[in-house]
């Protein structure tokens, strides 16, 4: 069975992004793609069935036959956790992960194996990355997202510690336009003298990872207060507007296509906004803003938004969605399939995992 085991250092760093747009890649040479999800901590419900969600997303975009919930054998849901650990004997998951591995494989010239948030996942569920990798005999490619050049190097030689003999090599998501002389010249090269092969640099494409007002309106369950324009509009940055007037309409002109979370209360940061690049205003607290606000945002065809939790509340729940690259539309996809032709060795990853078109 030819397989490569997707993981990465922390969650959001384009796992499921690489999934797609490699299987994508294989499919259009002619080869036949399996996929699975050995362990999931985000249960997801579908026709009676505990699955996961990007396992769901994998199947429909690579046209695969299997049920959703056979390419994610175990998902943790808490009842699961309490069972596993209070148990008279802990359950062997390893031989269940094993056998849908062969299952998912079956007929299929490779098998992409998507590894959970962070390379911390599995321990408690005895399925950690590098153990589950040994046991299927599987390649592992970490993504790393850069954060910071000293944090970039650490993440690369953690994953390559953790990993052991078991890890290809990694490929470096997210790498802004500064950053790159850097990554460049300096962290690359250092890393192939440690043994880290890195099979590419994916540069940062702020479209990728944005979130549409829609997307918010529903995460948020928010009440929209204007004339609403377009559902669609992308969100690339998040921005709190907790300062001083003047300050803050200095900091919103840095960012485009933002959304500015403030309280309703805050009439001039709310101005402030809409004098920038704002793509849409959220307002906590259940504060409504006032009538000169509402007039403004319509003639701006800038929607806002109304949540009743306050700003740290609103704050954590986009996050928890926003850093994520949501590839459902295919202008997104098809875009990130691009960036992976351009800045990655595909025949140099291709060799490493045994599947070398040469």
């Amino acid at each position: 069975m030819k397989s490569v085991y997707i993981t990465s250092v922390e969650r959001y760093s384009g796992k499921t992004a690489v999934c797609l747009a490699l299987g994508k890649r294989l499919q259009s040479e002619g080869k036949s793609v399996g996929y699975i999800k050995p362990l999931s901590l985000q249960p997801w419900q579908i026709e009676g069935h505990i699955a996961d969600e990007d396992a769901a997303f994998v199947k429909e975009t690579l046209g695969l036959k299997a049920d959703v919930w056979d390419l994610s054998p175990v998902v943790v849901t808490t009842e699961v956790l309490r069972e596993h650990i209070e148990g008279d004997k802990p359950t062997d998951l390893m031989e269940k992960v094993k056998s849908a591995c062969e299952e998912a494989a079956s007929g299929h010239d490779v098998l992409l194996l998507e590894g959970g948030g962070s390379l911390r996942e599995g321990y408690v569920m005895g399925l950690p990355t590098p153990t589950v990798a040994a046991a299927v005999g599987s390649h592992v490619l970490t993504i790393v997202k850069f954060r910071e050049q000293i944090r970039l190097l650490d993440d690369a030689l953690t994953a390559k510690n953790r990993l052991g003999d078991s890890m290809s090599g990694i490929l470096i998501n997210r790498v802004p336009e500064d950053a790159a002389e850097f990554v460049a010249t300096v962290a690359r090269p250092f890393l192939e003298e440690q043994g880290v092969p890195v099979f590419g640099v994916i540069p940062e494409v702020r479209t990728l990872a944005a979130i549409t007002v829609g997307e918010l309106i529903d995460l948020l369950k928010a009440n929209v207060l204007t004339e609403m324009s377009n559902r669609d509009a992308m969100v690339e940055t998040l921005t709190v507007g907790a300062m001083h007037a003047e300050a803050a309409l200095s900091r919103l002109r840095k960012y485009k296509n933002k959304a500015v979370i403030t309280g309703g209360d805050r009439t001039d940061i709310q101005l402030a906004a809409l004098e920038t690049s704002t793509t849409c205003v959220i307002l906590t607290g259940n504060l409504k803003p006032s009538s000169l606000i509402i007039k403004q945002a319509n003639q701006l065809k800038v929607p806002v938004l109304l949540v009743h939790e306050n700003t740290m509340e609103t704050v954590e729940s986009i996050e928890n969605v926003f850093g994520k690259t949501r590839l459902g539309q295919s202008a997104k996809l098809q875009q990130f399939q691009e960036l992976l032709e351009q800045h990655v060795e595909l025949e140099r990853l291709y060799e490493q995992i045994n599947l070398s078109t040469k």
